[in-house]
């Protein structure tokens, strides 16, 4: 509501600092309004359109230097630097597929030549297409003979003594689940976002009836025999110096003592060596910072995340160190472009986004080169430490320019915020400039929640996120996760300790069983 104008000051100075406080609040409404919109209907990626790019920079405070383009001379030539192209046309199909070859052939009468021979044939002409049978479902019916001793009729039991093999020890008793419907179910809904509703309509296609209860119950038991191996996943953690953390929310209708809108968490963990990762994720109804804390007590070593306070208890901890994330920092500057729009001249979030991208050529250049963790260390001392010293000082400066309301005055706030973590991976070539890896782990059930919504208890929350961390384990370790389960759930009726599990979590199992197992069912 507008004030009245008796309500207005007297005083010229502080009438017009009322109207640029005014005209600041409004533009960062304008620019709030702008980011819904680019949410919704705007380009989901983070890459700049050429008119976004930094290549032509405002000079914006003192201390940023204007850019110099200069012109070229007729006698100037451009180098273009050599690139390979990639081959074009349809990638071939698999070699293991069977092949049913079609005839298609010409008539007898074309077969005959105007002058009257027969005409022979010369080659042939052929082209492969993919045909598709819905996946093939049996049953798989156990017969166990009985043996007995006829001569023995008719003791004083009257009772033949009778032999009969043992029934093999089922993952859920008494039920017709077997390793390869569970490892279907499994996969279809943890890692291709099927919500099991979806597929008991896929299996009634073909008159085969599961319900979707039926389908949580079995996920419910499973989980719980496969509880084991997070302990394991949660020493390989603890036994490498670095651990990512994150977490995403999660609606779950029938918590204890809560409304069903309220809003839970599933908390991400990826850490261990880099050749042989290990992901945990953990449901808790709260994100307050006890969470990771009491799941990190004991660990000594870095810690990366992004700047949410829930992670802040990191800071006052000795044996642990928190480092930041330079994609959520580079994310606030590209919000900033993105309301700006492509016809925008560039300014302050455009130069913070091309800073940061020599910090990400820099990563690339280690990457690329294959360098160990004390080359990367040493290349980022020579490399990126000057990089950074220079980007705070104009975001220090930026920072006195911009309106602190203002989605750049936002950045700018942020990544000197976070400066402290920020810059911690410099300190060793272990860690990674960015949370990019959890987040890609995470994203699954993201991806997932938009498709099955909620949970409907505490315990299938919990039971998911332990089957996503076996399947995101999996993945990490560059295993197909349907394989993978297939071949796990075949020996998780003998799978009773932590020692059990150990030769088949997805570090150390032998993938030639896996190979054995896709071979068998070609």
């Amino acid at each position: 509501m507008a004030p009245a104008r008796d309500q207005l000051p007297d005083d010229v100075t502080t009438l017009k600092d009322v109207i640029i406080q005014n005209y600041y609040e409004v533009e960062a409404l304008k620019e709030e309004n702008r980011l819904l919109k680019a949410a919704l209907y705007g380009r989901k990626s983070e890459k700049q359109t050429p008119e976004q790019s930094g290549q032509l920079l405002l000079n914006f405070g003192e201390e940023a230097e204007p850019v110099i383009i200069p012109a070229k001379t007729e006698d100037e030539k451009t180098s273009v630097k050599a690139h390979s192209r990639k081959k074009s046309g349809r990638k071939a199909l698999p070699e293991h597929l069977d092949v049913v070859e079609q005839i298609i052939d010409i008539s007898d009468t074309d077969k005959v030549c105007g002058c009257g021979c027969q005409k022979a044939r010369i080659g042939a002409e052929t082209s492969d297409h993919l045909e598709h049978i819905p996946a093939k479902s049996y049953i798989l019916r156990l017969v166990r003979p009985k043996y007995a001793c006829r001569s023995c009729e008719g003791t004083e039991d009257d009772n033949p003594t009778v032999s009969i093999a043992p029934v093999p020890e089922q993952i859920i008793p008494k039920s017709f689940a077997t390793a390869s419907l569970l490892a279907y179910i499994l996969t279809s809904k943890f890692a291709d976002a099927i919500p099991f509703y979806r597929l008991s309509t896929m299996f009634e296609r073909n008159d085969i009836e599961i319900s979707r209860g039926t389908m949580c119950n079995w996920a419910v038991r499973v989980s719980a025999l496969l509880k084991p191996m997070l302990e394991v996943f949660k020493k390989c953690i603890f036994a490498y110096p670095v651990v990512q953390a994150d977490e995403t929310g999660l609606q779950v209708l029938k918590e204890p003592g809560r409304k069903a809108s309220s809003r839970s968490f599933i908390w991400g963990f990826r850490g261990g060596s880099p050749d042989k990762p290990a992901i945990i994720f953990y449901y808790n109804a709260s994100r307050a910072g006890k969470v990771p804390m009491n799941f990190l007590a004991g660990y000594a070593g870095f810690i990366q995340a992004d700047g949410y306070n829930g992670y802040k208890f990191i800071d006052n901890e000795i044996t642990q160190i928190r480092v930041g994330c330079w994609a959520h920092a580079r994310r606030k500057f590209v919000d900033a472009i993105k309301v700006a729009g492509d016809n925008a001249q560039p300014g302050v979030a455009h130069q913070a986004v091309d800073i940061i991208k020599q910090l990400y050529s820099i990563e690339k250049e280690a990457r690329d080169k294959g360098y160990r963790p004390e080359q990367i260390y040493q290349l980022r001392q020579s490399a990126s430490k000057s990089v950074l010293e220079d980007f705070k000082k104009k975001l220090i400066v930026w920072q006195s320019a911009l309106p602190p309301k203002s989605l750049s005055g936002k950045a700018v706030s942020y990544t000197l915020k976070e400066w402290p973590a920020l810059e911690k991976y410099l300190a060793d070539g272990r860690v990674q400039i960015d949370n990019n890896l959890m987040e890609n782990a995470i994203r699954p059930i993201a991806v997932g929640r938009k498709n099955w919504l909620f949970n409907d208890t505490p315990e299938g929350a919990a039971a998911s996120a332990i089957i996503y961390s076996i399947i995101e384990t999996a993945k990490a370790n560059g295993l197909e996760p349907y394989w993978y389960l297939r071949v796990l759930l075949e020996k998780l009726p003998a799978l009773k300790s932590e020692e059990d599990f150990l030769p088949y979590i997805p570090q150390n199992i032998d993938r030639s069983m896996i190979q054995a197992m896709k071979d068998k069912y070609r």
